[in-house]
């Protein structure tokens, strides 16, 4: 169609446009060098979310005793305790869907180097899913800030963040930076036209 949208205001220009007039940000048609930061987030992300699950989440303090549960742990001690729709909420905010981000983003990164026709609207489908659940990763750390400020009962007990909170709060970071520098144009592209990039839409 000779069109390219602008990235930052989605408003579409013929191509050659080196700015956008609207909002002014530089006018790419692709951006090719997008994979190398997803694939640097993504790494980054992975990395942080290891200790993230193998540190302590939570520390209490009480009168007699220090307890320290990570993420798994806190949900296992809600679960016997008889909590087990806010356990299961846990584990499956803090587990699965980052765990399911992890593999959605590696599927999408790897897939646009091998393109199908057939699979195109899916792979959309599944990147607008990931970009979605992102504002919702960040339900451990907004419990762990919430009980922190509650439970302050001087010398009786005390609620602290301990050092996963802040490795999961990096991980979730970095897998939303690498869902942002996928340019999902490149899941259409085996309906443009084969040569010069710049005859993509």
């Amino acid at each position: 169609m000779g069109l390219v949208a602008c990235t930052r205001c989605t408003r579409a220009w013929p191509i050659g446009t080196p700015v956008c007039q609207r909002c002014g940000h530089k006018m790419l048609s692709r951006d090719f060098g997008s994979m190398q930061r997803v694939w640097a987030f993504w790494v980054m992300g992975l990395l942080c979310y290891i200790p993230a699950n193998a540190y302590p989440m939570l520390k209490t303090r009480t009168l007699f005793q220090v307890d320290e549960s990570t993420i798994v742990g806190g949900a296992v001690e809600l679960a016997h305790h008889g909590a087990y729709g806010i356990a299961f909420i846990i584990l499956l905010a803090s587990v699965a869907i980052p765990l399911a981000k992890f593999w959605a983003i590696a599927f999408l990164a790897v897939s646009v180097k091998r393109p199908n026709a057939e699979a195109q609207r899916s792979r959309h489908v599944m990147y607008e899913i990931v970009e979605y659940i992102g504002r919702w990763s960040m339900i451990d750390i907004f419990v762990v800030a919430i009980l922190s400020s509650l439970v302050q009962l001087k010398t009786l007990a005390t609620i602290n963040p301990g050092p996963a909170s802040m490795f999961f709060a990096l991980s979730v970071i970095f897998t939303m930076l690498s869902a942002q520098a996928f340019d999902s144009r490149l899941i259409w592209d085996t309906n443009a036209s084969d040569g010069d990039p710049d005859q993509h839409v």
